[in-house]
């Protein structure tokens, strides 16, 4: 029988680049010279958040006032570690979105990350080209795990939950998906502590998904 899958949502960081270990060392090893006491474990709560959300919860975490000083400073920190984004790509990704997209899939991705990023690590990995439908958290005032980015994204592809495969990773991006009422693969990663419960499919490679799709009645 064909698969009632019409499209495929995916996340970026931690799904089509690794990107949360880097980003969580850079933070880490830029900010314990000022902060001692920010750990790398006590920065796994950031990830999946918005760009929003992250500053405010990292202020409180470094037992700081917020402000745009602080902003300011987190921004800094990431300037001194440039990122080369396609060193970070997972290798499996390029083959599995031309799969899907000759399944006739459509094709979207809803990231927490700024636009700016988002069109960055695209660009850079050469991927743009599989995304017609690209959405970013800071489009909106509520950020995962309220299911908003999903629904909007959904409403742009005019697809119905029931007809989206999401791909996820972080217990916030996986509580988004689910809440939106989308079929949630979750991308295992035994190094983070995410809560994956509420994924109707786990994963342990991004090159599942063609499959996975093609079979989901």
């Amino acid at each position: 029988m064909p698969s009632h899958i019409r499209a495929v949502i995916f996340d970026m960081d931690g799904v089509l680049i690794d990107s949360e270990p880097v980003y969580l060392g850079m933070q880490a090893r830029n900010l314990q010279t000022k902060y001692p006491w920010v750990t790398l474990e006590s920065m796994y709560p950031t990830v999946g958040m918005s760009s929003q959300e992250y500053p405010r919860f990292m202020a409180r975490l470094c037992r700081v006032p917020f402000s745009p000083e602080f902003e300011k400073e987190l921004m800094q920190a990431d300037e001194n570690e440039p990122i080369h984004f396609p060193d970070i790509l997972r290798p499996e990704a390029r083959p599995m979105l031309k799969q899907l997209r000759a399944m006739g899939l459509q094709l979207a991705l809803a990231s927490s990350s700024p636009m700016s990023n988002i069109r960055q690590v695209l660009g850079e990995c050469g991927l743009m080209e599989f995304f017609p439908v690209i959405v970013s958290g800071e489009q909106f005032e509520a950020s995962k795990p309220d299911p908003e980015i999903y629904l909007h994204t959904m409403a742009r592809l005019g697809r119905r939950p029931e007809e989206c495969l999401i791909v996820e990773d972080s217990t916030y991006g996986v509580q988004a998906g689910a809440a939106a009422g989308g079929l949630v693969a979750a991308l295992r990663d035994e190094r983070f502590p995410f809560d994956q419960s509420a994924a109707r499919f786990h994963i342990g490679n991004l090159s599942e998904i063609p499959a996975l799709a093609a079979s989901i009645q």
